[in-house]
């Protein structure tokens, strides 16, 4: 089967500069006239978290470099890459978050094959004659001796209300004493019962993305176009950020964080339920 792939070119203007107090100064960073050179992919936003890059953008620092990942560098990066016109992210979030980040004696850093980040693509198809939004959740893998993007789940809401799975006293059952006659009632659950997904177990969920590409193999779906991109990054231990682009006049514009929390044990797993089933 073919794989199923959505390449996606990001280009992203510059940046607002950091004020040059401390590694990062609540309120709205202001240029200093070294911070202003245009961020053309998200691949740069690893490299200025990371500090592999000059001030102005016009060089990348490698580890044989004295600059590569200098504490200092990284902090007013750091501090330019936050929404700070329309997000509402705590001051004080933002420098526990750096705090931990920038640590002399375990600062921690992004990578772009480590996993644990992925992409949430807004798009539209054509559904049986109608044009319908659907949320692909891209990720990394490796391929050969590369890695390719994939789509790994998806959000569709006309899937979403195929399956309804009913509960308590609303819900039909197989008696337990089926077996005695041979099943013979499967008749009654699937032929006449509208709500099959009634006779699964707990824990069954349906397989969006199974049927996402069914419908595009029998041509009921037809890709039309993409609205929107944003990354949602669970590399830092115990922190979520997510990072959306922002086109608008000034130096606080291209891929920014735009929200951050603080994790707490066990809500990873509930932020990502959220995210993937939020539509």
């Amino acid at each position: 089967m073919r794989k199923l792939t959505i390449i996606i070119i990001l280009i992203i203007s510059s940046f607002e500069l950091a004020s040059g107090q401390g590694l990062y100064s609540p309120g709205s960073p202001q240029d200093d006239g070294r911070f202003a050179s245009s961020t053309k992919q998200v691949n740069q936003f690893f490299r200025r978290f990371n500090g592999e890059e000059s001030a102005d953008g016009s060089k990348r620092y490698y580890d044989t470099d004295s600059e590569y990942r200098d504490r200092t560098l990284r902090g007013k990066f750091i501090s330019i890459l936050f929404d700070n016109e329309t997000s509402s992210v705590d001051g004080q979030l933002k420098a526990d978050f750096m705090k931990e980040v920038l640590s002399e004696n375990l600062p921690q850093y992004l990578a772009f094959h480590r996993g644990e980040w992925f992409s949430e693509v807004e798009t539209t198809f054509i559904y049986k004659g109608k044009k319908e939004n659907v949320t692909l959740f891209m990720k990394l893998q490796p391929e050969g001796l590369g890695y390719e993007w994939v789509v790994d789940k998806v959000n569709f809401t006309p899937f979403k209300n195929l399956f309804k799975k009913p509960e308590g006293d609303q819900k039909s059952f197989l008696h337990p004493m089926s077996h005695e006659i041979g099943f013979m009632n499967l008749r009654k659950a699937f032929q006449d019962n509208k709500l099959p997904e009634a006779y699964t177990p707990k824990e069954y969920e349906p397989d969006y993305l199974t049927l996402f590409l069914y419908e595009i193999k029998n041509g009921n779906l037809k890709f039309d176009n993409v609205l929107d991109v944003k990354f949602h990054f669970f590399q830092i231990d115990n922190w979520y950020f997510e990072v959306n682009q922002f086109n608008r006049p000034g130096f606080n514009t291209g891929w920014l964080i735009s929200n951050l929390i603080k994790l707490k044990p066990g809500e990873k797993d509930v932020v990502q339920r959220y995210i993937y089933d939020q539509k």
